[in-house]
């Protein structure tokens, strides 16, 4: 009886976690919110149509979808009530009473860490996310973001074998996009997808950017690799510091669009990192809890043993280059140059970028 009821509370339009919490305080346990009486509601702000649903029977509100989730072996509900609720979402400005869960539980009381970035990412910001999720999962913290295309997708496959947390803007049994249906499944194995919205919620654009104050509340601090101006990522940023977290931010070309959105936050005050080292030593004495006994390659190590790549290394940015130019720079003919960027790239030492063009990749461990 009492999921049904946590459901039901959930399905009655505009009732937001504010007078839900109004109504367990007034009522003391979510069964009793129903079927008290109007008389009982009229004093709470709510509306003629909450009042008549909040006087029928959980069972009469709920849908299908809910039925479905209620039945399911792999489904799972966290309630404002619950011992285990994450404690750092408990005192964002406007908690859910209620979350939808599919996959590992104990991820919701583990340090989080959100990483979030551009839909339209660079190979370089994708495989930066990639690093750094892999890296700062290996160190003990579990990489939330959005399961977007882009930089949270890159940060969710970096922290798969780590554990990794996925906050959807729909409802926890529907994957959007569609795209990410085998990330998603994967992220379950270790990790954990969360809604607030309930079953059967499809994609609508308002969702989307009410979802990252929970990936923010969530997280210890947001970690922004790639964002243009207006991105949903610098909102993501922005309920971070009101929440009191941890900003951190990558900073890129000045050329790039994607650059600004990290730019423009380091100016504001945010913590410019090129290392994973650099945001967990940021965050104080967690990192002692948390380091693990692998340590990350460094920066500097990370360069082709073979010394011609290593030339070739030396004369390239993170920033793509096209092939003529790393050429003019390390003194070799096309011709040369052609077979040993390849032989890079298959090695993990860059990436082949749109136009032609070749850039470095940071190291993947």
């Amino acid at each position: 009886m009492t999921d049904r009821a946590w459901l039901a509370l959930s399905r009655i339009p505009g009732l937001g976690p504010l007078r839900q919490r109004a109504l367990l305080e007034r009522f003391g346990a979510v069964e009793r919110c129903f079927q008290s009486g109007a008389g009982a509601l009229q004093d709470l702000g709510l509306q003629t149509g909450q009042i008549a649903a909040l006087q029928k029977a959980p069972e009469d509100i709920l849908t299908p979808a809910d039925q479905r989730w209620l039945e399911s072996p792999d489904t799972d509900l966290c309630r404002w009530t619950d011992t285990d609720y994450p404690p750092l979402l408990r005192h964002i400005p406007d908690p859910l009473l209620l979350l939808y869960l599919r996959g590992q539980r104990a991820c919701l009381n583990q340090a989080m860490l959100a990483i979030v970035g551009s839909r339209s990412a660079t190979t370089t910001g994708i495989a930066s996310a990639e690093a750094f999720a892999k890296n700062l999962g290996e160190a003990g913290l579990i990489i939330c973001s959005g399961l977007a295309l882009g930089i949270d997708a890159a940060a969710h496959r970096g922290a798969l074998h780590s554990g990794t947390v996925a906050v959807l803007g729909t409802g926890a049994d529907l994957i959007y996009p569609r795209s990410h249906l085998q990330l998603a499944r994967q992220i379950t194995e270790q990790g954990l997808i969360i809604s607030e919205q309930p079953p059967d919620t499809g994609p609508r654009s308002g969702l989307f950017p009410r979802r990252n104050r929970i990936i923010s509340g969530l997280s210890l601090g947001v970690l922004v690799v790639e964002a243009a101006d207006g991105s949903g990522s610098l909102i993501t940023a922005r309920l971070a510091l009101e929440q009191g977290r941890e900003v951190f931010a990558i900073p890129g070309s000045i050329h790039s669009p994607l650059s600004r959105g990290p730019h423009r936050l380091i100016r504001d005050g945010a913590k410019l990192v090129e290392s994973a080292e650099d945001v967990l030593s940021e965050l104080g004495p967690l990192y002692a809890v948390l380091r693990s006994s692998q340590a990350a390659v460094p920066a500097a190590d990370w360069r082709p043993e073979d010394s011609t790549q290593a030339k070739v290394w030396a004369a390239m940015d993170f920033d793509p280059l096209a092939p003529e130019q790393i050429a003019s720079r390390c003194g070799l003919t096309l011709t040369e140059l052609s077979a040993i960027l390849l032989d890079m790239e298959l090695q993990g030492y860059l990436a082949a970028c749109p136009g032609g063009r070749f850039c470095r990749l940071p190291p993947a461990s």
